[in-house]
């Protein structure tokens, strides 16, 4: 499944836990293989915990858990998942880079869950690869790594890399694994003792369709709103948004504000604000970078936009954020 072809049970999996990690996405990589053991009434997976030092690592939702060892101790295992959330992008580590070269070089293979995938590439892990991140993170992520193939797909398995979405991605991704170990029906069996009983696939989509996360069902406004947000590094004419879903400039704003409430401008600028809000808190991107990923001339344009929208500069914003460790 894994690492290696395995030469007996049970498959010893790591787990290295970043400070601010998901929980929810720790657990549902851990559940299915717990699950499997139970059902299968046989020991086939184990899995320990590390951290950089060996001391508890606190979780994003403020709870402690302890681990097994320090990163120092890893061995005898196949796989080693990094377990990343929240501030994953202000946190650099270059020891924990070179160790993961290092069980990279011993032939271990190596996955990321939520934001986990920032650590494989900073490590230079994931080149040629495909892999994914939690849907919040992808812009910054394309941004930082733009040679990388980055999709927005639920969970990514490229050979002896395992990268996957937050919340419960995971989970898939580890019954999707477990059926290639043990067969369909336990994995079914695995999936029905979770009562998950739709397992999504690798090509299945992280984000909920546009029509449901907006509660639009109009088609052309829900056209242009999808046009807004593939382009919103380049922000296009509003009469030419109106011109691509045949409607005349005045039907178009027309459209915006008896359902939307604001004009197709105020929209555009909105949510290319939300995407710059993302990227200040997700990646480590520069306010200038920021400002020219999100269609901005200038970063004082930016600045001003930005303080008249949330009431506070992007500097403030950073200032506000959560301190995370960055060793």
């Amino acid at each position: 499944m894994f690492g290696a072809a395995l030469t007996r049970l049970p498959e010893k999996i790591g787990f290295l836990l970043i400070p601010n990690f998901s929980m929810m996405a720790f657990t549902s990589s851990i559940e299915p293989l717990r699950a499997a053991n139970r059902l299968a009434g046989e020991q086939l997976y184990e899995w320990r915990t590390f951290s950089m030092d060996g001391q508890p690592v606190t979780a994003s939702n403020d709870l402690e858990v302890g681990v097994g060892a320090p990163i120092e101790e890893v061995r005898d295992i196949t796989t080693l998942f990094v377990c990343a959330g929240l501030g994953a992008a202000r946190f650099r580590n270059p020891h924990i880079a070179g160790k993961l070269r290092e069980l990279s070089r011993r032939g271990i293979a190596l996955g990321g869950v939520c934001t986990g995938s920032l650590a494989l590439a900073r490590a230079g892990l994931l080149e040629g690869y495909r892999c994914t991140i939690h849907w919040e993170n992808v812009e910054g992520f394309a941004e930082e790594y733009p040679e990388l193939e980055i999709t927005a797909t639920m969970f990514e398995i490229d050979r002896n890399r395992y990268t996957s979405s937050g919340g419960t991605a995971p989970l898939d991704m580890m019954i999707n694994s477990i059926a290639v170990d043990h067969g369909d029906d336990l994995a079914v069996r695995v999936a029905e003792f979770l009562v998950h009983h739709s397992v999504r696939h690798p090509h299945d989509m992280q984000r909920m369709p546009l029509q449901h996360r907006t509660g639009i069902t109009h088609p052309k406004l829900l056209a242009a709103i999808a046009h807004m947000e593939a382009y919103v590094e380049s922000p296009v004419p509003v009469h030419d948004l109106a011109a691509s879903v045949n409607l005349s400039s005045r039907q178009f704003e027309r459209l915006f504000r008896e359902r939307l409430g604001k004009p197709p401008s105020r929209y555009y600028l909105e949510l290319r604000l939300q995407r710059a809000r993302l990227l200040l808190r997700q990646t480590s991107m520069s306010v200038l970078q920021i400002a020219v990923a999100t269609g901005f001339a200038s970063a004082s344009h930016f600045t001003r936009s930005y303080r008249h929208y949330f009431d506070r500069t992007p500097s403030t914003e950073r200032r506000q954020l959560e301190r995370v460790p960055r060793s």
